[in-house]
């Protein structure tokens, strides 16, 4: 049998970036699809690789690891674009899996949903998780704090003050961080740093001095 020599290509469809001793590669394993050709016709593999390379540039810069002893232990983060479903992207270590069928079904300007979707999770290779004892709403919305600074929240998010539970993950948490951070300039920053070992909601009494329930309230009153 003669080998699928499309499939093959598809495989071999990559490109790098570099940034300090950090590689980044992306590949479009889903390059026969819509989605994988539309992610090549937007997007582009050598712009993806280069936003992996400027979106952990920037997250160092974020979580104040200035030098390479700070961060996590990672000589290469890779982005997948796969056939699959079920999520818009997800992260596995250094590896980011990014749907394709997410990229041919989105409406609107996909190069700047798919630069967002890849700063937040970016931010899943860097930042700390207390071990996996941190809350994941906690996770989620440090992810989503990156993407907004960097400027890539998209219109749908919710808007400061709105939300449930200062937990609740991505936009709801990302606007409590923002708004924690704007108490003490770096507290996400501290926060990711103590969260290296382990995690306690503590945390925000020691660096702000008032429980993360009394900081929510304040923030709820705040834009009521």
């Amino acid at each position: 049998m003669k080998p699928d020599l499309a499939a093959a290509a598809s495989l071999l469809l990559a490109l790098a970036a570099t940034a300090g001793a950090v590689t980044f590669n992306a590949t479009d394993a889903a390059s026969g699809t819509g989605g994988g050709q539309r992610f090549e016709q937007a997007v582009g593999l050598a712009y993806a690789s280069q936003v992996l390379s400027n979106a952990s540039t920037f997250i160092w810069s974020a979580f104040n690891q200035t030098s390479a002893a700070d961060r996590k232990a990672v000589d290469a983060v890779t982005l997948v674009v796969e056939d699959v479903g079920g999520a818009v992207a997800f992260t596995s270590d250094d590896v980011i899996t990014l749907s394709a069928p997410y990229v041919g079904n989105f409406s609107g300007d996909v190069k700047a949903e798919v630069t967002g979707v890849l700063f937040h999770e970016t931010t899943h290779v860097w930042q700390w998780d207390g071990q996996g004892t941190a809350d994941g709403g906690l996770i989620e919305g440090i992810a989503d704090f990156v993407r907004l600074k960097a400027g890539y929240a998209p219109g749908h998010w919710v808007q400061p003050g709105q939300g449930d539970r200062w937990d609740q993950g991505y936009d709801v948490t990302a606007r409590f961080l923002d708004y924690c951070d704007s108490l003490k300039p770096g507290f996400v920053a501290l926060l990711n740093a103590k969260t290296k070992d382990g995690y306690s909601d503590d945390f925000f009494v020691q660096i702000l001095g008032k429980s993360v329930q009394q900081l929510w309230q304040e923030y709820k009153a705040k834009y009521a």
